[in-house]
């Protein structure tokens, strides 16, 4: 009996011991993503990822008036003993036209053609079984691209380089251009499916499809991951100064030309890079149109300024202000000290007649009131003290919180503003967008991008579906200037009402549709394709509700100014216009193929089609096996691997996995405590 009882004692230590040495459900499986602390592209093996290739990137924009060409070139290096094919997801802006790509091998370079999405995979997939060196770079997202290199041999540095057309900004009197160095990890909604289509540490899910393909691993330090920058400016109009945001930089000027080059060689890419530059400013509203002749269509881009903000008339009625902020685990850090600074200066900022409400959302909706009240002393202060214990934790379920702000009836007497502050780190984007284009009615919404690399795909288009327009909040210290400059937005409309009048006989085909009003200190533009033939004294007319009045302004069609890329940002407009149609519910056929037409006439990539380029030379033995890498991202400055990734990927799993990880463990804990804490005593006997 005493040798039983020591051997069920040790076979219970064992069990034991295993479940205590067993990873708990939601920590199983491949190594985790934000555990990884080195290294750049990553090896995915069947146990997890290792590090087998660097990736160093160098970018040169070049920008004449309101359009800029920019090269980004990446070098990636396989560090390993094999051969390997590389896979990188990288973001850019969300507008850009990527028409270009190069594959360099060593002193030869290979240039990429634009085909039909499937057929250029086939095409690669082909060439990387044959052992060739072949690139293709494919849009998953609007703002986030896939670059796949075949064929890397061990030791060997491969070169790509991808070119993007983009339209400058213009925002309360200074011009911008913003490249994306990182990307924030997407929360993953919706339950796993069985088959991964991509390399991504998230399984595919029903309510994203296509998750492995977007959630790269992601390093917190890196041996690569570094950037070289240079700019060069041509505005065509003098300019009072050129700065960086975020990276210090040099400025040289040469007869009206800026050339900017990022200081330091070793820069990492942890940070979005911003380039500002400033005019000198004009007291009423301005309209310029720029041309480029494709095939002999002329290809406009209609250009609306706003005024000075000095001379700016005020029209100021009562608002209904409804504040969401995202308190996700992607929020973590500084992001939340961003969000909370934010909403506490539009508190501040509310007028005794206007009405408020504040709402915050992670997992879970929480909003401060049930419906929107006045804007008093009490209740501004409650507000401000509901915001300051807020807390990043927990997954990014932002539709439900979208949807009540968007339910909110405010009286006939208020404009309805709904200011949304997030990262947009979502998977789902466009379910987002078609809830608020069913629900939004007469309200306006305003997106406030937070954080170092914040889904600028989702601000702009949620601000685009919403009538509003869209702020970037990167750094604690311009959280001021920034909100201050959207309260100014929502406090000063312009023009309202915009009109485009084209001479009779020309046919045109412009994006927007609908052309949006015109805030302060932010243009309205046009992308437009025209038929027809111009007579010399031909002018197009932009017309609308000024403030004070009537206001239009005329302009000729013989002479515009020439840009290069204005037809190529018109044909990605049309690309995004018919996603949308596609989106609403039009025939997904016949949206593909003008999609396809239309990218492949412009040759640019998207959702339908994609770049690849082939070396016709064999170089892989054919006995030797290729790898497939995944490479990881470097995570954003100001964020927390902890906070993200502590979090599961998917809502839905992440609760249930940790619920069970506790079973097991509290099961352990009852079985010792019950096998040695000896017989129980009854009656103050011993048995």
């Amino acid at each position: 009996m005493k040798r039983t009882k020591t051997n069920f004692r040790a076979r219970m230590w064992s069990l034991l011991l295993l479940l205590f040495m067993t990873p708990l459900p939601a920590l199983a499986g491949e190594t985790s993503p934000g555990q990884v602390q080195t290294g750049s592209l990553m090896w995915r093996m069947e146990q997890g990822y290792t590090t087998a290739t660097t990736i160093n990137t160098s970018v040169d924009m070049k920008i004449s008036g309101l359009v800029a060409r920019v090269s980004v070139r990446q070098e990636l290096r396989n560090e390993g003993s094999e051969w390997v094919e590389g896979l990188y997801v990288f973001p850019l802006p969300d507008e850009a036209a990527v028409d270009r790509m190069r594959l360099h091998i060593g002193e030869r370079f290979i240039e990429g053609e634009i085909q039909e999405k499937n057929h250029a995979k086939k095409t690669y997939e082909k060439a990387k079984q044959a052992g060739k060196k072949a690139s293709l770079v494919e849009q998953q997202r609007a703002n986030l691209f896939t670059t796949s290199v075949a064929n890397v041999a061990p030791g060997e540095r491969v070169v790509v380089e991808i070119e993007y057309l983009e339209s400058i900004r213009y925002e309360d009197g200074r011009f911008s251009i913003r490249f994306p160095m990182t990307l924030t990890p997407r929360y993953i909604a919706g339950q796993p499916l069985p088959d991964k289509v991509g390399n991504g540490w998230s399984p595919d899910t029903n309510h994203v499809p296509d998750a492995s393909l977007i959630t790269p691993p992601m390093v917190t330090n890196s041996r690569g991951h570094k950037i070289r920058l240079t700019a060069t400016v041509n505005a065509g109009i003098p300019l009072e100064t050129v700065t960086s945001r975020y990276h210090p930089v040099s400025v040289a000027e040469e007869n009206g030309r800026y050339r900017v080059v990022l200081d330091g060689k070793d820069v990492p890419m942890d940070h979005d890079f911003e380039l500002v530059w400033q005019a000198i400013p004009s007291a009423t509203p301005r309209a310029t149109i720029f041309t480029e002749m494709i095939d002999g269509m002329p290809h406009h881009l209609l250009i609306v300024m706003p005024p000075d903000e000095d001379d700016a008339p005020t029209a100021l009625m009562p608002r209904e202000m409804v504040l969401v902020v995202d308190t996700s685990g992607s929020m973590h850090g500084v992001s939340i000290a961003q969000a909370k600074r934010a909403v506490a200066l539009a508190l501040k900022g509310l007028q005794a007649t206007d009405r408020f409400n504040v709402i915050e959302f992670n997992s879970v909706t929480n909003a401060l009131y049930p419906v929107s009240v006045p804007a008093t002393a009490a209740n501004v202060s409650d507000a401000m003290d509901f915001v300051q214990q807020l807390q990043a934790n927990g997954g990014t379920e932002m539709r439900p919180a979208l949807s009540m702000a968007l339910s909110s009836q405010p009286p006939e007497t208020h404009l309805q503003q709904i200011v949304f502050v997030t990262d947009g780190s979502v998977g789902y984007e466009d379910e987002m967008f078609s809830m608020i284009e069913q629900q939004l009615g007469n309200a306006r919404l305003f997106t406030v991008g937070i954080g170092s690399a914040p889904n600028s795909l989702f601000m702009r288009k949620a601000a685009e579906a919403g009538r509003g327009s869209y702020t970037f909040i990167s750094a604690l210290h311009e959280v001021r200037e920034k909100m201050d400059g959207l309260f100014r937005k929502l406090e000063h409309p312009q023009v309202t009402d915009i009109k485009i009048r084209w001479p009779s006989g020309i046919a045109f085909d412009s994006y927007p549709e609908t052309v949006p009003d015109l805030y302060l200190g932010e243009p309205v533009t046009a992308k437009v394709r025209t038929s027809g033939e111009y007579r010399d004294s031909d002018t197009v007319t932009v017309s609308g509700n000024f403030v004070t009045g009537a206001w239009s302004a005329s302009l000729p069609l013989q002479s515009p100014q020439q840009s290069e890329g204005v037809g190529s940002l018109w044909a990605r407009a049309r690309i995004a216009d018919l996603a949308d149609q596609e989106r609403r519910g039009s025939d997904p056929a016949e949206t593909r193929a003008e999609i396809v037409a239309t990218a492949i006439g412009h040759h640019l990539v998207s959702k339908y089609t994609s770049l690849v380029a082939v070396d016709k030379t064999p170089v892989r033995p054919s006995g030797d096996h290729l790898s497939s890498e995944q490479v990881p991202n470097l995570m954003p400055y100001g964020q927390s691997t902890n906070a993200i990734f502590g979090f599961p990927a998917t809502a839905t799993r992440a609760p249930m996995l940790r619920m069970i990880g506790g079973a097991y463990l509290l099961t352990a804990l009852l079985l010792f405590a019950a096998f040695f804490s000896g017989p129980v005593q009854k009656s103050g006997r011993p048995a």
